[in-house]
């Protein structure tokens, strides 16, 4: 099976398709490599694309202990590039995935051709965030003590998950069954080091500002952690745009399969042209 190696000797699978420009898959919390199929199926017709899943994610390793921050997470993206040889690579992320990107932006931006950050930004809400993180402690608890089938009855019936449930029950019930074999431990390391620990976009305001990487930022409008979020991104990242899905909840690659592939794909098209352009900063707002 084939695996990178993590700077701290952590084994992360991926797999790979296709071959020209690269596009890397990152994936959120709930998922794990397999959950980017459409993608990988549709984009390595013309693109090298490559998928994997995080620490904590089988068959990739569940190391022990506090190997699971937000900066763990995306050097290990890094360390899946290095392995590839790649040097650089249009990142396209979900959720957790997307916050990874964000963070390369923000920390190693001459790696990325492009970002695109999908439903990013839930649990970032200032006013709530020890709310969110005592959250995020319990539900580490709940994967240790009940394991990932209990966690995955909850979450299947999250608000934001609901409209890929009307769309299409069968993906639906794929999704979750899949998150019920999730590596409980992992899950629980995961939730409590980098979804409980991660630091909230809204103080990286200055810092985001100088990233000017080819951003996409889709959001669906009925997921309601992110919209607040995702308008944030748009505002404050010089080279960004937006896109929101209606009707649409938070698994938008695998909810509008078509829509999404069809706006990555012409949002990649137009940064591989040179078409895609930073704002002129008198356009930025400020404050």
């Amino acid at each position: 099976m084939p695996h990178a190696t993590t700077r701290d000797d952590v084994r992360i699978y991926f797999e790979e398709a296709g071959q020209g420009t690269p596009i890397l898959f990152l994936h959120e919390f709930a998922a794990d490599y397999t959950n980017w199929e459409p993608q990988m199926r549709y984009f390595s017709r013309g693109h090298r694309c490559i998928t994997y899943s995080a620490r904590g994610y089988t068959p990739s390793d569940v190391p022990d202990g506090e190997v699971y921050t937000y900066k763990h997470f995306y050097t290990d993206t890094l360390a899946v590039l290095d392995h590839l040889e790649i040097e650089r690579a249009h990142l396209v992320g979900l959720s957790m995935g997307a916050y990874s990107s964000l963070q390369i932006g923000l920390n190693a931006p001459q790696r990325a051709l492009s970002m695109t950050l999908a439903g990013v930004g839930s649990g970032s809400e200032i006013q709530n965030l020890d709310n969110w993180r005592k959250q995020c402690r319990a539900n580490a608890e709940q994967f240790e003590t009940s394991g990932s089938a209990e966690v995955a009855k909850v979450t299947r019936e999250a608000p934001s998950r609901i409209p890929f449930l009307v769309k299409d029950p069968r993906g639906h019930a794929d999704f979750y069954a899949a998150l019920a074999r999730h590596d409980a431990k992992g899950s629980a390391n995961t939730m409590r080091g980098f979804q409980g620990g991660r630091p909230s976009i809204y103080t990286l305001t200055d810092a985001i500002r100088g990233v000017v990487t080819p951003a996409l930022i889709i959001c669906g409008d009925e997921d309601d952690p992110c919209v607040g979020a995702s308008l944030f991104l748009k505002k404050h990242l010089p080279a960004a745009g937006l896109a929101m899905f209606p009707k649409s909840g938070h698994v938008l690659n695998l909810e509008e399969p078509a829509l999404f592939n069809e706006s990555v794909e012409r949002f990649v098209t137009l940064v591989e042209a040179g078409r895609w352009p930073v704002r002129d900063p008198r356009s930025l707002a400020v404050g």
